[in-house]
């Protein structure tokens, strides 16, 4: 997929919309062959999927052996909208806490009072994290009004194809 494509299907207004979302799922390929898809909080920074997690999370072992990732966005709501996006990870690693960490978490239905209690817990258990920086090389926007599945898609062009005959 050429840069311009991905531009264009996540600059369209549904995908802003899904990018301005709290959680994202990553998949990736751990140490031992298997898949993981694990939720994960997120930011979008315009060219960018940031998301923070501790320096000793299992997950970093696997992203430094094979730093290949799909994402995963959606919504609750029938029908979905869903943004898929394939790319490849860098890890930062960083001292204190990322302001992508403290973004991605802002979100949540908390109290100012809340919040600070949040982010002193926060800033006491790490001494630093590691940034998932993820650089997007393929991307697909499937909101089942203008786009589809790519399997749904093939089975409408052969039921139209049969209708037409």
């Amino acid at each position: 997929m050429q840069p311009n494509e991905i531009t264009e299907v996540l600059n369209r207004p549904t995908s802003q919309e899904l990018l301005a979302r709290d959680v994202t799922r990553l998949a990736y390929v751990a140490k031992d062959g298997t898949p993981r898809n694990v939720p994960i909080a997120f930011i979008w920074n315009g060219s960018h999927i940031v998301m923070c997690t501790a320096k000793n999370a299992p997950k970093l072992p696997s992203l430094r052996a094979n730093p290949m990732v799909a994402l995963t966005i959606d919504t609750e709501v029938h029908p979905p909208k869903i943004l898929l996006i394939r790319g490849r990870a860098e890890l930062d690693v960083v001292d204190g806490i990322p302001e992508e960490y403290l973004q991605a978490n802002g979100s949540y239905q908390m109290s100012a009072e809340q919040r600070v209690e949040w982010e002193a817990e926060v800033r006491s258990l790490y001494d630093g994290m590691v940034r998932i920086v993820v650089t997007p090389t393929w991307a697909k926007l499937i909101d089942f009004e203008t786009t589809l599945p790519t399997a749904v898609e093939e089975l409408a062009r052969r039921r139209a194809e049969r209708k037409g005959a």
